[in-house]
C-alpha cells in the first residue's frame, strides 16, 4: 500500500471511531413506547422490543421462547414506462433504460407474490446472557435469480450478550428510515445492505453503539476502456474486512444516528505486458439519519449519506470504482478511483386513524462519474411515492400507491422517467412458543 493510501486509511478510520466514541457518554433513555412503524422497520422494532423484554427477566426465571412470523403479500400494478424485465415489479432508476426503447415498448401490467416472507426468532437464556437468533427468508429473487419467485435469504444471525455474528443489517445503514410503503425496493438514495459480519454492541437499547467487521465487496466500471485487452488481466482483491460503526442517540421525540464505514479495495495486474494497471483505493462514507415524531400520528424519516467507493452499500447504485486517464505515466496510462456519491431520503408517515395511513416522500442519488466512464453510464436517480393504506381488521392490509422513478445518464443528455401504480394485499401471521407468559 502506498504511503498516502495508508495515511488516508488511518485518518478516516480514526474519524469514524472518534465520532462514535466521542458521543458515547450520554445516559441511555428509560424504556419508551416505540413509534408506530411498518414494513421493514416494523420487523426490526418488533425484534428489538422482544429482545429488551427478555433482558428484563433474570436468567434463572426466563424461559426459552420462539416466534414464528411472516406474511403472504400479493402485488398488482401497471407501469407507464419500461424497465429491465428482471425488475418488472419495482422502481429502480439504475435498471431503467439507458437509451430509447432499450427494453421494448412502454406500458406493462404485472402481478406477483415475491414480497411474501417467513421467519423464526428465538430467545434462550444462558449463563453468559440471553442468546438471540433469527432466520428469515422471502421470495424475491436477485442476482442469478433476478426476476424469479424463489427463496432468498434475508437474515441468518445470532447474538450472545454484546456480540453478534451472521447476516443482518449493516451498522452503516438505518432500517428505520424505510417508509411505510408498498413498493419493495425502496428509496434509491438510502443506505441498505444486509451483510455477513461480526459485531460488538457495548451499548444497547434506545441509545446504542455498534462496531462491526463486514464482508468486503465492490464492483468497477471499465467504461470507454472496456475493449482494452490488458484490463482482462486485472483482478480485484479484498485483503481487509470493511469496518463500520453506528451511534444512535434516543430521545422522547425520536432519535438521531450517525454511522460511518471504511474499506480498502485493491486490484492486481496479473499480465506480463509492459503495462502495470494495479492499484488500490480507500472507500469511506458518513451517514446521518433520524426519525422525528411530529405528534402522535406523524413520523418524519430522514437520511443524508456521502462518501466515495461505497456504492456496494447503497440501495440502488451501480459501481464503486471508475477509470480515469493517468497522463504522463506510460506504464500506468489509466487508473481506478473511488467514485464520490450523495444520497438523500425524506419521508413522512401519517396515521389518519387506527385503520388508515399514508406515506409520502422522495429520495435522490447522485454519482460524480469519472471521465473514463461511458457517456451512457448511470449518473443520477430520483424516487418518490404517495400511498393510502387500509387495515380493515388486525393482520390485514389493503392499499394503493403511486410511484415515480427517474434516471439520468452521465454525458449523453439522456434522461427518462416512469410512473407506476401498485395495489397490494397483505396477510400477516405470528405465533409465540414458550416464554414466561
Amino acid at each position: 500500500m502506498k504511503n498516502d493510501e495508508q495515511t488516508k486509511l488511518l485518518a478516516v478510520g480514526g474519524l469514524i471511531l472518534a465520532l462514535v466514541l466521542a458521543v458515547a457518554a450520554p445516559t441511555p433513555l428509560a424504556a419508551e413506547e416505540a413509534p408506530e412503524l411498518a414494513g421493514e422497520a416494523a420487523v426490526e422494532a418488533e425484534a428489538a422490543a422482544a429482545a429488551d423484554d427478555g433482558g428484563e427477566a433474570d436468567a434463572e426465571e426466563a424461559k426459552p421462547r420462539m416466534d414464528i412470523y411472516g406474511f403472504a403479500m400479493t402485488d398488482a400494478g401497471y407501469r407507464t414506462g419500461q424497465i429491465d424485465p428482471d425488475w418488472f415489479d419495482v422502481i429502480r432508476p439504475t435498471k431503467m433504460p439507458a437509451f430509447e426503447n432499450e427494453f421494448g415498448a412502454d406500458g406493462q401490467t404485472y402481478f406477483g407474490v415475491r414480497q411474501t416472507r417467513f421467519g423464526v426468532k428465538s430467545w434462550v437464556p444462558t449463563k453468559l446472557g440471553e442468546m438471540y437468533a433469527i432466520f428469515e427468508f422471502e421470495l424475491f429473487g436477485t442476482g442469478s435469480d433476478a426476476g424469479q419467485t424463489t427463496f432468498r435469504l434475508r437474515h441468518a444471525y445470532g447474538e450472545l450478550g454484546q456480540f453478534g455474528a451472521g447476516q443482518t443489517w449493516s451498522p452503516f445503514m438505518d432500517i428505520d428510515v424505510f417508509p411505510n410503503s408498498l413498493e419493495y425496493w425502496g428509496p434509491s438514495g438510502m443506505v441498505f445492505f444486509r451483510n455477513v459480519q461480526v459485531r460488538w454492541m457495548p451499548i444497547k437499547g434506545d441509545t446504542r453503539l455498534t462496531i462491526a467487521l463486514e464482508r468486503p465487496g465492490a464492483s468497477g466500471d471499465q467504461g470507454r476502456y472496456d475493449e482494452l485487452i490488458e484490463l482482462d488481466d486485472v483482478k480485484t482483491r479484498f485483503p481487509l474486512p470493511d469496518l463500520s460503526a453506528e451511534y444512535r442517540l434516543g430521545r422522547d421525540w425520536g432519535y438521531v444516528e450517525i454511522a460511518g464505514i471504511l474499506r480498502h479495495l485493491e486490484w492486481d495486474d496479473m499480465g506480463t505486458d509492459q503495462y502495470d494497471l494495479a492499484g488500490s483505493a480507500t472507500g469511506w462514507g458518513l451517514n446521518l439519519s433520524s426519525n422525528v415524531k411530529l405528534g402522535k400520528p406523524n413520523t418524519l424519516r430522514l437520511q443524508v449519506v456521502y462518501g466515495e467507493g461505497i456504492q456496494n452499500y447503497m440501495n440502488d447504485a451501480t459501481v464503486d470504482i471508475g477509470i480515469e486517464p493517468n497522463p504522463g505515466n506510460p506504464t500506468s496510462p489509466i487508473k481506478g478511483v473511488a467514485i464520490p456519491m450523495l444520497g438523500i431520503v425524506a419521508f413522512l408517515d401519517h396515521n389518519w386513524s387506527d385503520e388508515w395511513s399514508t406515506a409520502i416522500g422522495f429520495s435522490t442519488f447522485d454519482m460524480d462519474n469519472t471521465v473514463g466512464q461511458s457517456d451512457d453510464a448511470f449518473a443520477a436517480g430520483r424516487y418518490a411515492l404517495v400511498n393510502l393504506l387500509h387495515y380493515p381488521v388486525p393482520n390485514v392490509m389493503i392499499g394503493g400507491e403511486l410511484q415515480y422513478g427517474y434516471r439520468e445518464n452521465f454525458n449523453d443528455g439522456w434522461s427518462v422517467d416512469d410512473f407506476k401504480v401498485q395495489f397490494s394485499f397483505k396477510y400477516t401471521f405470528s405465533h409465540s412458543l414458550g416464554g414466561n407468559s
